[in-house]
């Protein structure tokens, strides 16, 4: 008997997986919260040289000191990060004769002075995170997804090993400890220590959600499963638009977004430990418990009482049965996802997608200036747009498959990119649409690998695979805001990078095997 056959018999989708999956994604929909919390946390408001007054400016106004102080921009906005040696005191008479020697022009002596119209301060305003340190500020991200990097590997062992539940609660106590440390900085090393320390633990985060609550899914509402849970990430997107317009000083803005993952930890109280895990591992006393329980929400209430067709104790020696025979000391790793020769050909080509889905997808979330929109409002349309795609996505999935899906949304994504390379600049509403809709493809790719990754591997190694393709994804996410550096050799590089990435990977989820309506796989032996 085969855990499927279980599982149809007492509820494969009932009030009980119903519960968990709305639980689960309470800490689902505060990911994105700190995923893309860099567009506001480092955001760099306009600024200027800081001038120190003088004698002589007693009798100028504010705008008549900058006019002699600060060289200006061919479009005559105010030089961000030069300030003249001296005064210039000949413009007040004609500003348009701008000074040609530069060597009266020199880099910022004395600090700078930032317009806080739209933010109270972030850390760019804090430790001056601008011209010359302007690459510290871009690397806060880069920390960020190194610390998702390590702990994608990290906690796809342990919760393999140790359970998903465990490590689970583990990844928020820890969220919520270094989070809010992030937000009690003293200083820029401490941020970036505590934001990839965060990193880390909402990699566990990420990571254990969605097979937890799958594990639970009949094979028939699977995908409907990985889209809801998907869709929550979609509203926290909406949500940290809000709540970074209500909140514009950095540090309370990290506590607003680090506090839901208490109400997480309180609610896993009622989310049980996977049963397909606890039977793998021969726990069998307490996945009987919780199938009983599962029973008697989903209203068999009869399950554990009547003869036929699995009285309780045939059902705790059927699940005997079906526990995964484990050698004394076996343990799977890493390594084991590379020993098989089906197994290793999944690892490489679900890695290679996974890269290519997390490269683009965040290389187009954080460039919120592309829309002709104030950031706050394009992070919103950001959210509203991934749920259509993620509704359309739910219907191809089970209708042309998920291989098809998988690779046809990274490659239209690649294409809607290098189609706004060549399309004129001045052309915004079309290059807008083209946008939006290639931000719709990237978030119906990345949903789909969720659900299709977590379909290829089989129980005994699904978290190790699951992590295994998360850290490919983050380095994606670690290289993709470092991508933008490439305008300075070519203004179009960076679209040019996105796009071909997209488009190779998506070509490369074709070699990988069709899952829809296939039982998940147990052991390696099922997928081998």
């Amino acid at each position: 008997m085969k855990f499927e056959d279980l599982l149809l018999e007492i509820g494969g989708f009932g009030k009980f997986q119903i519960l968990i999956l709305f639980i689960l994604c309470l800490p689902r929909m505060n990911l994105p919260m700190h995923f893309l919390l860099h567009n506001f946390l480092a955001a760099t408001p306009s600024h200027h040289c800081a001038i120190p007054h003088q004698e002589a400016f007693v009798n100028l106004t504010m705008e008549e000191v900058l006019l002699i102080s600060i060289p200006r921009e061919p479009d005559g906005t105010f030089k961000s990060c030069e300030m003249f040696s001296q005064p210039q005191f000949h413009l007040l008479l004609n500003s348009s004769l701008q000074p040609e020697n530069n060597s009266i022009i020199q880099h910022c002596q004395h600090g700078w002075i930032y317009d806080n119209s739209q933010f109270t301060s972030t850390i760019s305003t804090q430790w001056d995170l601008v011209c010359e340190q302007r690459g510290l500020n871009q690397a806060t991200a880069t920390f960020f997804f190194i610390g998702v990097t390590i702990g994608a590997m990290v906690f796809g062992y342990l919760s393999d090993r140790f359970g998903r539940k465990a490590m689970l609660l583990l990844s928020l106590v820890c969220a919520v400890v270094f989070g809010m440390l992030s937000a009690a900085s003293i200083s820029y090393s401490m941020l970036a220590i505590t934001r990839t320390l965060t990193g880390v633990a909402l990699s566990g985060v990420s990571l254990i959600v969605f097979p937890l609550g799958m594990e639970w899914v009949d094979i028939q509402h699977r995908a409907f499963s990985g889209i809801l849970t998907s869709i929550f990430w979609s509203i926290g997107n909406m949500l940290l638009a809000v709540v970074a317009y209500l909140v514009r000083e950095w540090h309370w803005l990290l506590v607003a977004v680090t506090g839901p993952c208490l109400l997480s930890i309180v609610c896993l109280w009622w989310v049980p430990e996977s049963a397909r895990w606890l039977i793998a591992n021969g726990k069998v006393k307490q996945a009987h418990r919780h199938l009983l329980r599962c029973a008697r929400m989903n209203g068999r209430k009869d399950f554990a009482i009547s003869p036929e067709p699995f009285p309780s104790f045939h059902l705790f020696q059927a699940l005997r049965r079906m526990a995964t025979d484990k050698k004394p000391g076996e343990n799977y790793s890493y390594i084991t996802l590379f020993r098989t020769r089906v197994l290793r050909k999944i690892s490489l080509c679900s890695g290679a997608v996974w890269f290519g889905v997390a490269f683009s997808y965040y290389g187009m979330s954080m460039n919120l200036t592309g829309f002709g929109l104030n950031m706050y409002l394009a992070q919103f349309v950001f959210g509203i747009i991934e749920i259509p795609a993620k509704m359309i996505m739910y219907m191809l999935v089970n209708r042309v498959g998920r291989r098809k899906s998988q690779a046809w949304a990274l490659i239209l994504t690649g294409l809607c990119i290098g189609a706004n390379i060549v399309i004129p600049k001045p052309f915004t509403s079309l290059r807008s649409i083209v946008a939006i809709m290639g931000k719709g493809f990237s978030e119906a790719a990345f949903t789909t690998a969720f659900l299709y990754t977590s379909e290829l591997y089989p129980t005994v190694l699904r978290q190790n695979g699951m992590g295994y393709s998360s850290f490919v994804a983050r380095l994606g996410g670690a290289l993709a805001p470092l991508v933008f550096l490439l305008d300075e050799v070519w203004r179009s590089l960076p679209e040019v990078t996105y796009c071909g990435v997209a488009v190779c990977c998506g070509l490369v989820a074709f070699l990988l095997p069709e899952t829809l309506h296939v039982r998940l796989p147990e052991g390696i032996e099922d997928i081998e």
